[in-house]
């Protein structure tokens, strides 16, 4: 083998060694040499061209993909001339590092971003590896995502090399750059988790109609069956309750109330209220309203602490819940005890005020 091929060889692979170790096109290495090149070229034309100025399309770079070698080439017309300086390679490796690297690494970004674009609404598995102010960094594999405060659960202390079960949300255009942001508030890792733990949710059998939740703390999740013979609460709760300890498990032992989804109105909203129990329903579909009177004894678990679970019934149901005990004045208790749909849980509305 001869010195030329010899030459070949060892850069064809070399390129094909950093293409296939950063996941990225040859064709996008040789773009950011030639383009590093032009850039070195420039600099060099600009020193003997004293207050002229550089025609960018009059020029161009040719990168010889086997050899390495770089050409520097003036158009003129349909006709272009060799202006490559003698010496010139040396000057334009020395210039040109710092942008191919740049270059590579933008490649590189662009490589993982469009990876995980098609991972959007899946489960990942990530590492907390710094903070950067109020945003959790965590390495997701090929890539870094951030997990800003609003997608943090609020019961939960970060720490270096913590290992957790993410939702990847979203890609977001930020001052960075495109973003890869993941979420531990988000109902949607409920969803994934039960996906992930209960074969007949991921199977379909099984279909989750609704989720609540105030991430942390406690969420309500109704399923109903899609297959005669199949137990949907009994299949997202497992053999001793096994599934859903899993889940609970990821969650950090946030509490999950499993309901069945029913087409009754009433008792629908009679399980979603759950433990409190001896509820008397009236339900007002025109405004959307559900009416509950319960034992003086059940209303402190109807309402829940801080309103906590007819927060959560009002969401799950997408009725608004209105609760008053028995013999209780109307006046008294509809506007303390009503619960829209729409609710937040006020702290959760103070650390997002707070970030912003």
């Amino acid at each position: 083998m001869n010195a030329a091929s010899g030459a070949r060889t060892e850069f064809a692979s070399a390129l094909a060694q950093i293409a296939a170790e950063r996941g990225i096109e040859v064709k996008t290495i040789i773009e950011a040499i030639a383009e590093a090149i032009k850039a070195a070229y420039r600099k060099d034309w600009m020193l003997t061209h004293e207050g002229e100025e550089f025609n960018e399309e009059g020029f161009t770079v040719e990168v010889n993909e086997e050899s390495g070698e770089s050409r520097v080439f003036e158009i003129a017309g349909d006709k272009k001339k060799d202006v490559t300086p003698p010496g010139f390679g040396r000057i334009a490796a020395q210039t040109a590092k710092q942008v191919i690297l740049q270059k590579v690494r933008e490649a590189e970004k662009e490589a993982v971003i469009s990876e995980y674009q098609g991972r959007i609404g899946t489960l990942v598995q990530g590492t907390v590896i710094r903070f950067d102010d109020k945003n959790v960094i965590v390495d997701i594999g090929r890539g870094q995502a951030y997990m800003p405060p609003e997608e943090q659960m609020r019961s939960e202390f970060y720490r270096i090399n913590t290992r957790l079960t993410l939702y990847l949300k979203d890609i977001r255009d930020t001052l960075r750059g495109k973003t890869i942001i993941v979420s531990r508030s988000a109902k949607e890792l409920v969803a994934r988790l039960f996906e992930r733990e209960v074969p007949e949710v991921a199977s379909g059998a099984v279909e989750i109609v609704s989720i609540a939740r105030e991430a942390g703390v406690r969420t309500k999740i109704a399923v109903k069956s899609t297959q005669d013979g199949v137990d949907p609460v009994g299949s997202c709760v497992g053999q001793k309750g096994v599934r859903v300890q899993e889940v609970i498990k990821e969650l950090n032992n946030e509490k999950i109330d499993i309901i069945q989804q029913a087409d009754d109105a009433r008792t629908f909203v009679q399980a979603a209220l759950a433990p409190a129990e001896h509820l008397k329903i009236t339900i007002d579909d025109t405004n959307n309203i559900a009416k509950v009177v319960c034992p003086e004894d059940q209303l402190s678990l109807a309402i829940g602490r801080g309103g906590q679970n007819a927060r959560l019934a009002a969401k799950l149901t997408h009725y608004k819940i209105t609760i008053k005990a028995e013999g209780a004045a109307p006046e008294a208790t509809e506007t303390t005890n009503e619960f829209s749909p729409e609710e937040l849980v006020v702290e959760a509305e103070k650390n997002t005020e707070e970030v912003k």
